[in-house]
């Protein structure tokens, strides 16, 4: 039996996210919050990513979600992320 199963119901969620999928992305000059369809924010630094922290307004504006929400794809700009990296925090930096 799970912990969830033998606890009492009032200390069940009642909500438990299954799969992070984007829904849209806004920028400020610091930040890329992705905002999820399930209502949670992500806000990561878009220093992180070299591309878009070069890449114009206007540029960072034009991208695609694919997969359903498992990525972010700006065409222009040549540029990938997946949903998965940035829950896990990974960077520009990471290899």
């Amino acid at each position: 039996m799970s912990i969830l199963a033998a606890a009492p119901s009032r200390l069940r969620r009642s909500y438990v996210p299954q799969t992070a999928l984007a829904k849209s992305v806004e920028f400020d000059d610091e930040m890329m919050s992705v905002s999820f369809t399930d209502g949670r924010v992500l806000r990561v630094p878009i220093q992180w990513f070299p591309i878009l922290r070069r890449a114009s307004h206007e540029q960072r504006q034009q991208y695609e979600i694919g997969g359903g929400g498992i990525s972010l794809h700006w065409p222009e700009l040549d540029e990938d992320l997946s949903i998965a990296g940035l829950m896990a925090g990974v960077d520009g930096r990471s290899t």
